[in-house]
């Protein structure tokens, strides 16, 4: 019962940078845990280890639980590294339908290295016939695409 009650408390905290996303949706919630002392100890692991967000995303995991009761405290991880694939499928629809294009299915896709960019679809036309525009959006974690035929600018959350 109280775990599912922290558990909707951390679906209600939204990321700072794209705020149609929660911290569940992100996947960034690896875990959490209540010990003796009934302090809510959330265990999360950043999409990038230099996200300037995080701070405010811890901040915003202890505000929501210490408002519902709870002592809190943020332990960060960096191992296993985060990657896309622990996304929702619930925050890809979102992304796509605040207009950044879902991050392609698979892990760290690594045809940037050789050159080549993946086959992103306009999150605005459903078009697949894009082009990388810059490796680097909005964020880092973005990268900005625009579309062909509609010739709409967007971001792509990128593949890790």
């Amino acid at each position: 019962m109280m775990k599912e009650k922290i558990r909707t408390i951390l679906h209600e905290v939204k990321d700072p940078e794209i705020p149609v996303l929660s911290i569940e949706d992100l996947g960034i919630v690896r875990d959490f845990f209540i010990d003796d002392t009934n302090t809510v100890t959330v265990v999360i692991t950043p999409t990038y280890s230099g996200c300037p967000a995080m701070d405010t995303i811890e901040a915003d995991i202890i505000k929501a639980l210490e408002e519902a009761g709870f002592k809190a405290k943020v332990k960060t991880v960096l191992d296993p590294p985060w990657t896309t694939d622990w996304m929702s499928e619930e925050g890809k629809r979102r992304l796509e339908e605040y207009g950044i294009a879902a991050p392609v299915k698979g892990s760290a896709d690594k045809r940037t290295l050789f050159g080549k960019s993946p086959d992103v679809r306009c999150p605005h036309c459903r078009s697949m016939d894009t082009q990388l525009v810059s490796q680097f959006g909005s964020t880092a974690c973005k990268a900005l695409y625009k579309c062909i035929d509609c010739l709409e600018p967007f971001d792509y959350f990128k593949c890790i």
